[in-house]
């Protein structure tokens, strides 16, 4: 049974974590794989503008698949070494594949988003939230490290003060919390988090197609490079957008008091 329920409307994709009877765990075998499919056809498909990521039934994702690591099975079982490929080959395809969206990812975090989950959840570029939604990076608790790239991004999302105190204690903080911490944008109702994630979905894919993307881009360097570089980039891909006809078409819109009607050209 596939793991992704997909679907494509209005330049927007939605892919849907569907094991709702078993609280969405990721990280069983041929998840990586399903993922990298599902994201390499987004990156190619210049019709998609936006990606909404959610999950089925209560939860987001309740993290790694705990009866997998007590039978130590499948991505948790063998040496060391193999375990660590299991990680890189699996666990972590999935998550190159999610990083590496070209186009702006929304996490609309239903319910618990707990170790794997959570570390999946801030993979998203905007992030909302049902009232029902929970957070907690719990690998300690495990006797596990964080071994999902959250180290990695809790700290750029919510600062190393607040990221220590989630990795150290394996607390789990509620939506309000998270709202606060600048972890999600917004907090929703649960009945209205898909209604609120396709509306924001709807502005992103309103955007030029092509200066989205170099958008994100920008984005993603400005974390690494000096701020001389950042501005080279900038100007490189800015050089490229002022010969689109989405350039003209958005002067022109803004000239003529309406709203664009950008092609992807």
């Amino acid at each position: 049974m596939a793991l992704l329920q997909i679907e494509t409307a209005n330049h927007v994709t939605t892919l849907t974590i569907d094991r709702a009877e078993i609280m969405n765990p990721l990280g069983q075998a041929g998840d990586g794989d399903e993922f990298a499919a599902a994201c390499d056809a987004i990156n190619r498909d210049l019709d998609v503008r936006c990606v909404i990521l959610t999950g089925a039934g209560q939860a987001f994702s309740a993290g790694g698949d705990i009866k997998a690591m007590k039978s130590r099975s499948g991505s948790f079982g063998g040496t060391p070494p193999g375990i660590s490929d299991s990680y890189r080959d699996n666990i972590h395809r999935m998550l190159r594949a999610l990083y590496g969206l070209r186009v702006p990812l929304i996490s609309a975090v239903n319910g618990p988003a707990i170790g794997l989950g959570c570390d999946v959840a801030c993979l998203g570029d905007l992030r909302i939230a049902s009232d029902k939604a929970k957070f907690g990076v719990t690998f300690l608790k495990l006797g596990l490290v964080p071994g999902d790239g959250g180290t990695w991004t809790l700290p750029r999302i919510i600062g190393e003060a607040r990221a220590a105190e989630l990795f150290y204690t394996g607390d789990v903080i509620d939506a309000a919390t998270a709202l606060d911490w600048g972890l999600v944008s917004r907090v929703v109702p649960p009945e209205a988090l898909m209604d609120e994630a396709q509306a924001l979905a709807a502005k992103v894919a309103a955007m030029p197609p092509h200066a989205l993307r170099h958008a994100k881009n920008l984005m993603r360097q400005g974390r690494e490079v000096s701020y001389d570089t950042a501005l080279e980039l900038a100007a490189n891909a800015q050089a490229l957008m002022h010969l689109t006809e989405d350039h003209m078409e958005g002067v022109d819109a803004l000239i003529e008091k309406r709203a664009p009607d950008f092609k992807g050209k």
